[in-house]
């Protein structure tokens, strides 16, 4: 029986085309003990793909991480599947807030030590004993208090053309970066201030609110359902929105829109720009902010060395890259000494 993807991303836009049907791109997590996550993968596989859904999702032993797409008209057998399964039954689905039916070409469903890499090896901490969940209204009514303090929970390519007024952007790469300078920043108020903390869907917090908890902090809080559910929640009860720019997404949208606020700028010459692209020389793919006027200058390309590469023939370009190309960190997004003006 197949368990994995056969189709190139290119044949899936083609059949997405033909199919004509509007798309959901949802995503959703849960922690929970799962004993054998493997058999939980290929149980969503095989009838996900069965209903067209496509996505990248992570399981393991913690939880599940599930960022998706699927036809409209699917939505109800697949949250009919999820109620059959008895942890999954009450989650909650952040339904984007831009829809695009091309957000993912593939279905990924993966085993991963863990849903949301933290790189603790402290496994005494209770990740299910999480801070306490704030609703759009809680969450714009604990802000008006002189002792909360606002922590951006994602990295600096994400808080850069995004984050919610007066808060606290840590500039780091990963997630674990960050847990190591909030607590050393904020040691000495662990008993006095609220730690109010947000991300995109909620799932990074929900691990952080549990590690703070662990390491001593009294007031720990998060935002339900991240970002996603913010904007949701702010637009339906007509709430005031505290979020300024735009909430990057890990899908080929790369963000959503907010607020009209553009509160980045384009890394190559400054101008007010917060539209993310890849460097279209794939032995770069750097992912940096570039507005209009330097993506038809560049081709899309981040200097012009890149420029120069990607105008080769796809042929060239791999005979350029065959054992010339050092393995790039996969915690440079957003890093080179080419964005002259990333701030």
């Amino acid at each position: 029986m197949q368990l994995y993807n056969k189709l190139s991303a290119e044949e899936r836009a083609q059949l997405i085309d033909e199919a004509g049907k509007d798309r959901l791109t949802i995503s959703f997590y849960q922690y929970h003990n799962i004993i054998n996550p493997l058999i939980l993968r290929n149980q969503l596989f095989i009838f996900w793909n069965s209903i067209d859904v496509l996505g990248r999702i992570y399981i393991a032993k913690e939880g599940i991480n599930a960022q998706l797409s699927l036809p409209a008209e699917n939505f109800k057998p697949f949250k009919d599947h999820l109620d059959g399964i008895d942890f999954l039954n009450t989650v909650r689905l952040n339904i984007a807030i831009e829809h695009e039916n091309k957000s993912f070409l593939k279905l990924k469903v993966k085993v991963r030590d863990k849903i949301v890499a933290d790189g603790l090896n402290d496994d005494t901490f209770d990740v299910t004993d999480k801070g306490v969940h704030l609703k759009a209204k809680e969450f714009n009514e604990i802000l008006e208090d002189e002792n909360t303090v606002l922590v951006d929970m994602r990295n600096h390519y994400e808080s850069e053309i995004g984050h919610f007024k007066n808060a606290l952007t840590p500039d780091v790469d990963t997630f674990r970066e960050s847990l190591d300078i909030i607590e050393e920043d904020l040691k000495e108020h662990k008993e006095d201030k609220n730690l109010v903390m947000y991300c995109t869907g909620g799932i990074r917090c929900e691990k952080a609110s549990a590690y703070f908890k662990h390491k001593g902090f009294k007031k720990v809080f998060q935002l339900e359902g991240g970002i996603i559910n913010y904007t949701r929640d702010v637009k339906t009860n007509g709430l005031e929105n505290k979020f300024l720019g735009k909430n990057f997404v890990f899908d080929h949208r790369k963000s959503e829109r907010i607020s009209d606020d553009i509160v980045s700028n384009c890394h190559l010459c400054g101008v007010p720009c917060d539209t993310h692209t890849d460097c279209k020389n794939e032995a770069c793919h750097l992912l940096f902010i570039q507005c209009e006027s330097c993506a038809e200058k560049l081709k899309g390309c981040c200097s012009e060395p890149c420029k120069e590469i990607a105008d080769l023939s796809i042929e060239e370009q791999r005979e350029l890259r065959k054992g010339n190309s050092p393995k790039k960190n996969k915690f440079t997004k957003g890093r080179s000494d080419v964005l002259k003006y990333k701030k």
